[in-house]
């Protein structure tokens, strides 16, 4: 298996990983622009990117998703609550769904909080064990942090389904499981984002200040009471992650 982690515009984190003996990729979270250094990557690694994945529609910065999968012949992919909303064709996910690229498989956990379509993708690399590795938290769990439940409004609402997002799915892996979030510290998507970019479900379990909330009331209090400034141009990027 191979993993790359890229730093990308506004602490934003993308993701490229797959199979090298099989030849098979998966870009997750790719920012508008940085298409080609991915189309690079995967040159240079001698694969074809078979899957691109956006962790949820973003509100903070232009979508290079659907472009890249253009450029490779992939599929792109978005939690199949979209299908509504997006005025574009895509491959729906579900929860549970499992994707596979090459040795590598990676399984859809629907996570609503951040976002009502958040999705975090749960990876193992078969050739090394089929037990899971390492968890893409998209805008769900950040190191230090948690997504801000108020960008599609219903605050107290949406950080309720965050809550039991959070405790009924990624807090229920187990201890060793890496965490690669969609952001670094520097980011609107969140409140004290930590500048190291990864950890592990056990490091945050016991040391992230939201997830020491046994109670959802006091999680919900602590996540509505002090929400940062919305980002900037917000209704326009979403608009245009939408149009695709």
């Amino acid at each position: 298996m191979f993993f790359r982690q890229l730093p990308a515009a506004d602490a934003t984190l993308s993701y490229f990983f797959g199979c090298g003996t099989l030849g098979k990729a998966m870009a997750v979270d790719v920012v508008a622009g940085d298409e080609n250094g991915f189309i690079e990557e995967a040159r240079k690694a001698g694969v074809r990117i078979t899957h691109v994945i956006d962790t949820h529609v973003h509100a903070d910065h232009y979508s290079g998703g659907r472009k890249l999968a253009r450029l490779a012949n992939a599929e792109y992919c978005l939690h199949e609550s979209n299908l509504q909303r997006v005025h574009f064709p895509f491959t729906p996910l579900h929860d549970g769904q499992v994707l596979e690229a090459g040795n590598v498989s990676v399984r859809v956990l629907h996570t609503p909080g951040h976002t009502p379509d958040s999705i975090c993708l749960l990876v193992s690399d078969h050739r090394r064990s089929a037990a899971p590795w390492f968890v893409l938290t998209g805008d769900t769990l950040f190191v230090g942090s948690i997504g801000r439940p108020d960008l599609a409004g219903q605050e107290q609402d949406m950080a309720s389904q965050l809550y039991h997002s959070l405790h009924n799915r990624l807090l229920t892996l187990p201890d060793d499981v890496e965490i690669f979030p969609g952001h670094q510290a520097g980011s609107m998507c969140g409140a004290g984002l930590s500048g190291k970019p990864s950890s592990t479900i056990g490091f945050e379990r016991r040391n992230n200040p939201a997830l020491r909330l046994e109670h959802a009331s006091e999680f919900v209090e602590l996540l509505t009471r002090d929400i940062p400034p919305r980002p900037a141009q917000m209704d326009q990027i979403v608009a245009a992650n939408l149009a695709g």
